[in-house]
This record gives structure tokens, sequence and C-alpha cells, in this order.
């Protein structure tokens, strides 16, 4: 599928469920191009496809955490299969569809559509193992079911950590799904500290979380905690686990502790039961209130992306392309230098050998038939020029090559930028990377704005600063050549459902699509601004 039938295919999901994003699809072939000029991207890669179009929460953990039945309790259907045992081995990917009853799709069907967090995902998983790419189905799978929660949103239910055998292609899938996502809920099982387990999710799911810009959308959750009903200090229990959390760099705040009370065992003491619910339901609402923003924050989140990929193009990138080039080039004169000095003394040598010298070199019966004929004088020249140049670019296409797989297994946008920068037709002493001209940099420049642009936009639907009341149109007599700019603003109410506490509120998408039906109009004129109020 080609980015053109990829848009295709975005453009006609959002104008149903989010047309605030319609225009910002357009931005996004914009920066496309500059990818292409660039070489950081392909003919068949896009930037739109890097980043999930819907609200995507994913659920990771260990076996056994809680994470199925969480699932099937947030939806109100048996989606997962649950128990104490580690009972699927796939990554779940779960969205609505029309149906009542569960319906499973293999994994193929998230590899293979841009709409999807998954979309090219075995080619990810080829790098890490040769092979295990063609075997997508025994990674991922597909469950839709008419779930009114899951309008407008996906969530994705992992394996445990130390559930699977295939550990390397299902950490880079984990690394895949938590850069995508908009919350990520980390559970752990309060009846399993088990160190292994848990070191191993600690130091995966936790300690690189730390440098993440985003870091507040992952949240740590204690599953089971009416296990420690027992013990002697149940608060200790779940504080011990708190500090094991903090010892990797728990953002402050993001440490919940909940149990399932269908499937609690008895309380002996009626004041601890009622101490035990109120923390489970405070913690409950909590996360609640956080799922039930996802949606808003990925519409802002689409758009802000844009303007940290130009600043990742801008301070990354492109750096790191002009040294990918330079260590090239270094090795491609290094290389000449060696290869040419060579075939040189070996020529000499072989002369020597065979007595050339004994005769000046002007009595060669090459040097006469050069000296007699142009034909021959020029033939000769081509074929050493032909020599010549035919080693040379073989050596930087071969050392560009093996730079660029080294590179690959880390970057493949970088790889894909060298390629591009050292074809046989380039010059190796160029001043500045392949694309990266005047004009691209304004149309990097133009992405910026258009993304401020676009979150401005998307403020205007739900804050009003001001607190005015609606506007309309006012009726002022001004000179034709009087430029008049239009205005949209968000209805109050509008900002004042985002604002609402009511944790049973679901926030679809859909509200980001609400079209605003009151328009201000702002006259300038001499640089004063005059507003008419309704």
């Amino acid at each position: 599928m080609t980015p053109k039938e990829r848009y295709l295919k975005l453009q006609q999901h959002l104008k149903e469920e989010n047309p605030v994003l319609l225009d910002i699809i357009n931005t996004y072939k914009e920066l496309d191009k500059v990818g292409y000029k660039t070489g950081l991207l392909t003919k068949e890669q896009s930037y739109a496809t890097q980043i999930s179009w819907w609200p995507l929460i994913s659920v990771l953990g260990t076996f056994s955490a809680g994470k199925s039945t969480f699932i099937n309790g947030y939806t109100g259907k048996k989606i997962q299969t649950t128990g104490n045992q580690a009972v699927d081995d796939k990554f779940t990917v779960l969205c609505y569809g029309e149906n009542d009853e569960v319906t499973t799709l293999p994994g193929l069907a998230l590899d293979s559509d841009p709409r999807f967090p998954f979309f090219g995902i075995s080619k990810e998983i080829e790098k890490v193992e040769t092979g295990e790419g063609s075997r997508i189905d025994k990674y991922l799978q597909l469950k839709t079911t008419n779930a009114e929660v899951l309008k407008g949103k996906i969530l994705i239910d992992s394996p445990g950590f130390d559930a699977d055998s295939q550990r390397d292609s299902t950490l880079r899938i984990t690394n895949h799904i938590i850069e995508m996502s908009d919350l990520v809920l980390v559970f752990f099982d309060a009846r399993h500290p088990e160190p292994g387990a848990m070191r191993d999710t600690l130091q995966h799911l936790v300690a690189t979380t730390i440098g993440r810009k985003d870091s507040d959308k992952v949240l740590y959750i204690l599953n089971q905690i009416d296990t420690a009903a027992q013990e002697d200090n149940p608060e200790e229990v779940i504080g011990s686990w708190q500090r094991a959390i903090s010892s990797q760099g728990l953002v402050g705040g993001n440490f919940y502790a909940i149990y399932n009370e269908a499937s609690a065992n008895d309380f002996d003491d009626d004041a601890k039961a009622e101490r035990f619910k109120r923390k489970k339901d405070l913690d409950m609402q909590r996360i609640q209130q956080r799922i039930d923003k996802v949606s808003i924050e990925r519409t802002y989140r689409i758009a802000n992306a844009m303007e940290n990929l130009v600043e990742e193009i801008h301070e990354t990138k492109i750096p790191l392309i002009k040294d990918a080039v330079r260590s090239w080039r270094r090795k491609v004169i290094t290389a000449d230098i060696a290869v040419f000095a060579t075939l040189f003394f070996a020529l000499l040598f072989a002369l020597n050998t065979f007595g050339a010298f004994d005769t000046p070199i002007l009595e060669w019966k090459i040097a006469q038939l050069m000296q007699e004929s142009i034909i021959y004088g020029a033939g000769f020249s081509a074929v050493a020029v032909v020599i010549i140049f035919s080693t040379h670019w073989f050596l930087r296409a071969k050392l560009s090559e093996w730079d660029a797989a080294r590179i690959e297994k880390n970057d493949p946008q970088l790889a894909n930028a060298l390629r591009h920068n050292t074809r046989f037709w380039r010059r190796m002493f160029s001043k500045e990377p392949r694309g990266w001209s005047n004009r691209n940099r304004r149309k990097l420049t133009q992405v910026v704005a258009a993304s401020k642009r676009a979150i401005q936009k998307l403020n205007d639907q739900f804050a009003n600063p001001s607190g005015k009341q609606e506007t309309t149109t006012a009726e002022i007599d001004i000179p034709e050549t009087t430029p008049v700019e239009f205005q949209q603003s968000a209805p109050k109410s509008q900002a004042s459902d985002i604002q609402s506490d009511d944790t049973n509120q679901k926030i679809q998408p859909e509200i980001l699509a609400t079209n605003t039906t009151e328009a201000s109009m702002t006259t300038k004129h001499d640089s004063k601004t005059v507003v008419s109020e309704k």
C-alpha cells in the first residue's frame, strides 16, 4: 500500500470519527516530502504511519497480574481469557466492532492496515530474528466487539513479560507500544512478588521511562492488593512495592493499588475491608479519569508530533547524517589511497620483474601506439579512467552499504539517508546533506507554524479564557481594501464539558469533531481591532 492510499484511508475514516484532524493530514504530506528529499523516508514510508491516529491505551506487566481481568471489567465483556497462569502469549489489539460476539482476527490484519499502530511491524520483527516477520500471527491478534467504551479508542493487552520464549521480538513490540501509546498501564501482581520477573519488568518498563518527555503517561498499578489484608501491616506490603518502583525512577503520583471485588478474598475485619475498598475506589477513579482524557490528549499529541518531528530532523537527524557522511568519506579516501597505492606498487613490481624498465618508457609498444594513433591514445586513456573510477565507485558503494547495514540496526532512517547521500552520482564533498536545501528548511518552518495553528484550533474548541458569551458579526463601515479576518471560537459549553469531574463520563473522539456553530469576526484597520459582541 502506497502512502497515497494510506492517506486516503485515513481521510475517509477521520471524516467520520474526527474531522478536526483532516487539516493536519495535509501538513503530514508536506513533512513526508522533506523526508523523501533528505532520504530519511523511502517512497513506501510516511511520517503519518509512525503515530497512532486513534487514542491508544496499552496494558503491560507480568503474567497473572490481572491485566485481562481489568480489561474485561472495563469493557463489560469477557473478551480476554483469565487465569492464574500465562493464558495468552500474544499481543491482543481490542477495538470496536458491530458484532456483539467477540471476533478474533489474525495478526496480518494489523500488520497490513495503516490505521492500526502495528502497521508494518513484521519488518521490525524480521530485523530481530530472520524469518519471524512472516510469522506475525504468532505475535499479534485483533479482537473486535461492540463494547461502547471501545468506540474511538484502541486497547492493547500484552503477554506476560516472563511468559514467552521470543523475548527479543516481544521487547521490540513492547517498545513500539510504549512509544505509540497515549496511556500505558503497567500491572504488578501483589500475590507473586517474584524477584526475577519483577526485576526485568522494573528495568524495562520503569527505569527506561525516566528520560522520556511523556513519562507521565505511564501508570504503575499494583493489583490484587486484597491479598495483603491478611498481613499484620498491609500498608507496608503496598509501601514496599511502591519503594521498589520508586527506586527505578517512578514519577510521583503515578502509583495505584487496586483489586477486583468480584474475586477478592474475604476480609476478617470490616474496618479493614472498608479501608481497602476506599483506597481501591479512589485509585480506580483516578485511573478512569486518565482513560477518559486519552481522546483529547491523542488529538493534541498528533498535532504536536509534527513539531517534534521537525525538531528531531533539525537537531538530531541532519547532524547524524552529516557525521555518517563524513565518516564514510574518510573511509573512502583511505580505501582509495590504500587500493591505488597497492595497485601502483604491484604494477611497478610486475614491470620490474619482467624487465620492462630495461627499455625506455617511450619505446614501449603501448606508448608508441598511443603516439602514432589518436584512437589508441584515447582508447587506452578511457580504459584507464574507467578502471580508476570503477574501482573508486565500487569502494564507495561497498563502504556505504557496510556503514548503512551497521547503522540500520539502531536507526533505519539514518541508514536510508546515508544510502541516499552516497549514490554514485552524488558528490563526495557536498557541504550539506542531499535534500537539505533552503526551500526544505522553509517548508519545515511552515510545518511548525501549521502545528501551532492546529493546537490553537483545538484550544478554541475547549477553552474560552475571556469568559465572554457568544459573539456575532459586526457591521462596520470600512474601506474595501481593509483585510477582514474570521476566527472560530468554540461554545463555552464544550470547555465546561471537558472540565467535568464526573468520572463515569466517557469523552469520545466525537467531541473533538463537534462543529462550532457560532463565530466571531475581528476586523483590523490601522492596527486597531474592533470586536462587536452580541
